[in-house]
């Protein structure tokens, strides 16, 4: 009975460990025979703006409109929307400049590029496209947010 009970656990100790070449790709090194053939890929780098779906710009609707507070140690309150794509995914974006016009329901568009004081904003919605106006009384770098050339 003993003996049959040592069999046992050689057998479940063996079992438990891993092949030799399941250990080389776990630690994420490639073995002698994996360089000699060629077989190693380069890991390319994800999207900054998935949702998205490699488009330069998306139309969306507002689903909500709220304003929050930075990460440390910045101190704001910055206005963002949570915006339905037409593509069915859900983001929030940033809405950029003093003051703005929207509401929920508003019809938007929307371009990439994340806020570093935000975790989870990755995209900016367009000034002076669809429902959003342009900002109001901007002299200066009036192309980023939407606002036409004053009147002399």
């Amino acid at each position: 009975m003993a003996a049959t009970a040592a069999a046992r656990l050689a057998l479940v100790r063996r079992a438990a460990a891993p092949a030799p070449h399941a250990l080389a790709q776990k630690a994420g090194k490639a073995t002698l025979n994996q360089i000699m053939q060629g077989l190693r890929r380069k890991s390319r780098p994800g999207s900054k703006s998935p949702a998205l779906d490699k488009c330069p710009q998306r139309k969306g609707v507002c689903v909500k409109v709220y304003t929050t507070k930075p990460k440390k140690p910045n101190s704001a309150v910055r206005k963002v929307a949570r915006v339905r794509l037409t593509n069915g995914k859900t983001v929030i974006a940033y809405i950029p400049g003093e003051g703005h016009n929207l509401q929920e329901h508003s019809v938007v568009l929307l371009r990439g590029g994340r806020v570093p004081d935000l975790p989870g904003v990755l995209y900016h919605i367009v000034r002076g496209a669809l429902d959003l106006q342009g900002v109001q009384g901007r002299m200066t770098a009036r192309s980023k947010y939407g606002t036409s050339k004053p009147k002399q």
